[in-house]
């Protein structure tokens, strides 16, 4: 504390804070989450106990802990903290806060935690100003950002600190933060309780998100004096809880319905279940493989981008989490939907797993074998065989299936779409390649 006038106003907002802030953890064995970083001997623990210099990089989705952990690395060293907001702040604000560092450093020895939230917002200027205080050690840096600091922060800053990457609370982690906030003094210190079926509710919603849990936490708890139920945080956050059980019927037929909707091209119905999924906190990497599947599934050779709309859509949930991922969710839903609908791949894996479980397979043609290895030439492997790119169009007759399987289809193409196309194509390779 800089003053006494410091320590009474910090006393009167104390009792005014919200109640996320008043839960923060006053120590690392406090944390709840992130165990990859606070096991003995991890980076994080040696600053803490080693209480030597250090810069970190806090990279993970919203609520995941990373002011918290800045704020515990400052309390348990007793280091001076200061805040600085990348989305107000400039390069004037950031030298202050390293000038004032260092006076604090030279006069009394005591050293400052500086903390620059949502730090990819600073542009090269700004992060060019941190340079000095960070190769000096004047202060200990801590900058949090929700996304790929490789992408968003300059190479020297970057190649100076340490990268820590948050992970997502568990949903069992998001139990404890609600029932410690219940039951703790700082929290709600018991005064409520809460039904085990509105903590659910809870945990739903938070999404992995331990700061909005507690948000719509303390919601609930002013305006009711005994018991939160459902019906007291639907009233609260104004959100209806979806009935919906992951392991139960309504999952099931959610996405069953969810499938046969963009089957049957209604994007609007495919929409609905995909929200109702999204909204009752579906895992949205389930959603997003079902939808991979779905691609290859029910679209196939009809629309062969659907495939990569599908892979790029899960590959941003993964990357940006919800709920901005929804919106990639979305357009892979409303693509698929809309997309010519074919089920000939999915019949033609089947039908050759068939012949294959029924032991139709045959030998392999002599000269399609390997005949890389030594001796392979005096069993006859390799021998006779045409290298397709030696010859026009990139095809040479020969038999590539077994002799047992050489008039037996596998594909056989609709045609919707694309697959037209491929259809007119495959028809005429096949007559050549078949001498048909």
């Amino acid at each position: 504390m800089d003053s006494l006038f410091d320590a009474a106003a910090e006393e009167a907002h104390r009792g005014h804070e919200p109640l996320a802030v008043r839960m923060r953890p006053r120590g690392l064995d406090e944390v709840i989450g992130q165990r990859h970083l606070l096991g003995p001997g991890t980076p994080l623990r040696r600053l803490v106990e080693a209480e030597a210099p250090m810069s970190l990089f806090l990279w993970g989705p919203p609520g995941t802990g990373k002011t918290t952990l800045a704020y515990v690395v400052a309390g348990v060293t007793k280091r001076r903290f200061v805040e600085v907001s990348a989305v107000s702040a400039g390069v004037k604000d950031v030298r202050a806060a390293i000038e004032q560092a260092r006076r604090e450093l030279g006069m009394s020895g005591r050293q400052t935690v500086l903390f620059v939230d949502e730090v990819h917002r600073f542009n090269k200027a700004q992060q060019d100003a941190l340079l000095p205080a960070v190769e000096n050690r004047w202060v200990t840096f801590i900058g949090a950002t929700t996304e790929n600091p490789f992408f968003s922060v300059i190479s020297p800053l970057l190649s100076r600190s340490l990268l820590l990457t948050l992970e997502s609370l568990s949903e069992d982690d998001i139990r404890v933060v609600l029932e410690r906030a219940v039951a703790d003094p700082r929290g709600l210190d018991g005064k409520v309780r809460l039904a085990p079926e509105a903590a659910e509710h809870l945990v739903r919603l938070a999404g992995g998100d331990a700061r909005r849990s507690l948000t719509y936490l303390e919601a609930a708890a002013l305006i009711t004096d005994d018991e939160i139920t459902v019906e007291v945080v639907e009233r609260a956050v104004d959100k209806a809880a979806v009935r919906y059980d992951r392991q139960g019927d309504q999952h099931y037929d959610v996405i069953s319905g969810f499938i046969k909707s963009m089957r049957g091209s209604d994007a609007d119905a495919a929409l609905h279940y995909l929200a109702r999924m999204i909204e009752a906190g579906e895992d949205p990497r389930f959603i997003a493989r079902r939808i991979v599947i779905f691609a290859s599934e029910d679209v196939g050779m009809a629309d062969p981008t659907c495939l990569q709309i599908a892979v790029a859509a899960a590959q941003a949930v993964e990357f940006i989490g919800l709920p901005e991922g929804r919106l990639n969710l979305a357009q892979a839903v409303i693509h698929c939907a809309l997309a010519p609908k074919s089920n000939a791949v999915i019949n033609a894996i089947g039908a050759a797993s068939e012949d294959v479980r029924r032991g139709n397979i045959g030998h392999v043609p002599n000269h399609l074998r390997d005949a890389h290895y030594a001796g392979a030439k005096t069993l006859g492997h390799g021998k006779g065989y045409k290298y397709p790119h030696d010859f026009e169009h990139g095809l040479v007759r020969q038999d590539y299936a077994p002799e047992e399987l050489r008039d037996r289809r596998y594909y056989q193409p609709t045609r919707h779409g694309a697959e037209a196309g491929f259809a007119d194509r495959w028809s005429k390779i096949r007559s050549f390649l078949r001498g048909q």
